[in-house]
């Protein structure tokens, strides 16, 4: 990945089992980022891709927790880990020999400390501020950083400032990866974020399946309710002279 910053780009979503890491792989995505804790079940189904192994900002609070849960990841084949964490917590782990990617530009459970959901990096102050963040990630060891909502302009600037690895999301083209999550590509959530796209209509399909199951509970209980299931050739049935046989001996009891 790092040899490919400035030759090619790559793509990357979200996959939360195995079911959608085959997918990924099949459809050809290069970086398939996953929660920890499935990271085993998602290597196996995809075990010739690149994976990140997300550690959840809320899963595990100690630094001790954090490393615990990074070493077992990449022992399960994760090839590089995300931590949204503090600068200690990249260092720590890139101290470790993990191969680690942070995060910079928008990070959403911070959003209001910058005046809500918004672009980052659109005055010169606030883009060499985030010039600085880079550097930082950089100098604490990560490979990589998730920019989220960073104009692209100011990204391509920036890039070529940086040895990071940029997974783009939110930020045009400017990325060496282009990220977008699996629910936005596949049309699985009702109000999509502006720098999505849908390529599927999975939300649509989600409800068809939904209609048609509560379309075949009611014609069910229906049914029954009119004595018309279970109905002939639903149910095994007893010979009538072992029917007879069965009756008279019920009679002795």
């Amino acid at each position: 990945m790092i040899d490919g910053k400035g030759k090619q780009q790559f793509t990357e979503t979200t996959v939360y089992n195995a079911e959608e890491a085959a997918a990924g792989a099949q459809a050809g995505i290069d970086v398939l980022r996953a929660w920890d804790p499935v990271v085993s079940e998602v290597v196996s189904a995809a075990p010739t891709t690149f994976i990140t192994a997300g550690i959840a900002f809320d899963a595990y609070e100690t630094p001790d927790q954090i490393l615990a849960a990074a070493i077992r990841a990449v022992s399960a084949g994760a090839d590089a880990v995300y931590t949204p964490r503090g600068l200690g917590v990249v260092e720590m782990l890139a101290h470790e020999g993990i191969p680690v990617q942070g995060h910079v530009g928008l990070v959403p459970r911070k959003s209001t400390w910058v005046g809500g959901l918004r672009a980052i990096g659109k005055t010169c102050e606030e883009a060499l501020r985030l010039f600085q963040d880079f550097k930082d990630l950089e100098n604490a060891g990560a490979y990589a950083a998730e920019v989220e909502l960073v104009p692209p302009e100011t990204l391509e600037l920036i890039n070529s400032k940086t040895s990071i690895v940029t997974y783009s999301i939110g930020c045009g083209g400017a990325g060496d990866v282009i990220f977008l999550f699996m629910e936005d590509i596949c049309g699985d959530i009702e109000n999509p974020p502006r720098h999505a796209k849908s390529y599927g209509d999975l939300r649509g399909l989600r409800q068809k399946i939904w209609e048609e199951r509560l379309m075949a509970l009611k014609a069910f209980k229906s049914d029954v309710d009119a004595g018309m299931f279970p109905g002939p050739g639903k149910s095994a049935t007893m010979p009538e002279d072992e029917k007879r046989a069965f009756q008279e001996a019920l009679e002795h009891f």
